[in-house]
This record gives structure tokens, sequence and C-alpha cells, in this order.
């Protein structure tokens, strides 16, 4: 059984049984909890949901254009056939000062695989999102804004802060981008994988995602779901920004991914 997946559907559950219905500022009404935190062990098991299907190229190259390529312009997702940035693009076809403008910014790749390389026993390796200075002209204000970094007997492990939780749509993408961030860097840094912790403010459904996600729950509970797949990493890569980033990603496979079904459902803008 795919623990991912069993977390993932006792947090929905959490939501439908427990949650509060709210408004918000996309005039589509989400139901909402307080709280939830989720836990992985990387090396035991990749964290992709396999009671749904999770498109991971997108995934991937989404945390690419923020990580490695740290740029915000839609443009360079775009071509590599991903638009699910495409609602938040200015009329310059950027998303503003947000997610890799900030990582550029800053330089929070380059100084966190250094530390890593150099002082991995640091207890300030904080990559933060959240720069009040450039809120105003972000465009969307980064959800996972925060990620903190630690090395343990020798294994490097990270907590995940997230602010606002689309959990029908982002957290899927988002689970499976930071676990495969951690396992780039933890190849590139000389670390093996060790564990994420997952901590959620607000995590909600969309009520137009709710038909989405109760036949999701239905299937797992009848027919319980495939195991996860292996991740592959091309093991000659020691430099994180010389990761394929092309619409291929020719370094990084999933191998085996089976999954229950499709399901389709809206992105509340």
């Amino acid at each position: 059984m795919n623990n991912w997946d069993k977390q993932y559907i006792e947090l929905c559950e959490r939501i439908l049984r427990d949650g509060e219905r709210v408004q918000n500022r996309t005039g589509i009404d989400t139901i909402k909890v307080f709280g939830h935190t989720l836990r992985f062990n990387l090396a035991e098991e990749f964290p992709i949901l396999t009671s749904k299907f999770v498109a991971w190229k997108s995934a991937i190259l989404e945390m690419m254009w923020i990580y490695q390529v740290q740029s915000n312009d839609v443009n360079w997702l775009t071509e590599r056939g991903v638009k699910i940035w495409n609602e938040w693009a200015g009329e310059d076809g950027t998303i503003g000062t947000a997610y890799g403008w900030i990582v550029k910014r800053f330089g929070l790749t380059q100084r966190l695989i250094n530390t890593l390389k150099t002082n991995p026993q640091d207890r300030r390796m904080v990559m933060s999102l959240w720069q009040d200075e450039y809120l105003a002209t972000a465009n969307l204000p980064s959800c996972v804004w925060n990620s903190q970094w630690n090395v343990t007997n020798g294994k490097l492990n990270l907590i995940v802060t997230q602010r606002s939780c689309d959990v029908a749509l982002g957290l899927p993408f988002n689970v499976t981008q930071y676990a495969i961030l951690a396992m780039l860097i933890a190849q590139v840094t000389g670390h093996e994988i060790g564990e994420m912790l997952w901590v959620i403010n607000d995590a909600h459904l969309y009520v137009n995602q709710l038909d989405g996600i109760n036949a999701q729950i239905e299937k797992y509970k009848q027919d319980g779901c495939p195991p996860p797949p292996k991740l592959w990493i091309n093991p000659e890569i020691k430099n994180f920004f010389a990761f394929d980033n092309s619409r291929a990603l020719s370094d990084i496979k999933l191998e085996n991914y089976e999954y229950n079904m499709k399901i389709n459902m809206p992105v509340a803008v």
C-alpha cells in the first residue's frame, strides 16, 4: 500500500468531515481545516499518488523552473508544455517578484548547496520564498513558502511549510516536487536521502472539486491503489544545474508508474 495515498485520503476525509465552508478571494468557496502535518521517509518510498494520476513531468519542470532556472517567466514553462501558471502571467509574461525570482534574487539554491557541502551541521539552512518587500509585486505570493534543511546521521532531511494548500490540485504536485528536489540536492552534495516533514496552515478543498475527490476516495476504499513507482536519477550528474530541464527530462525517470484513475478538476484563480 502506498503510504502517501493513505495520508492523502485521510486528509481529504478530515476536510470533508470536520472542515468549515468559507469564502475566499477566488469567489469559489472552500472547505478548510487548520493545521495538518505529513511525514515521508524518502529512502523507503517515493511519494507520488497512485490513487489518481499526477502529471509528474509537469511537476518536476515547475520545480526546476523555480530552483534550477530561477525564473518567473511563464514562457519557459509553456515552451515545455506546462500551462499551470498561464492564468497568473502578467502582461510581461511573468508572475512578478515571486517563486524563482526570489530564489535568484537571494541566491537561495546556490547557498543551500554550498552550505551542505561545507558545513552540513549548520542550523540556518533555510530557503524562504516569503519576502515582505516583494509581496505587493508578486502575482501570487508563494503558497509553499519555506523549506528548512537538516543533516542527521549523514541523511538529508527537510521540513516544508505551506501557508495555503489546494489539496486536490496543488498538494499532489508539491509533495512530489519537493521530494525530487531533496533527492537531487542529496545526490549533488554527497548525502543519503532521509525524511520530509510537511506542515500545512490552511488545508482546503474547493467546492467544485468535491465530486472528483469523492470518486477518488471511493475507488481507493474499494480497491486500494497500486504500489508507488521507483524514481531514477542519473547518477552521473553531480551539479544541480546540469540536470536536463528540457521537456524530455532525460536525467529523471519514473519507473512503473501505475494509478487508479485520471481526474480532471478545476483550478480557482
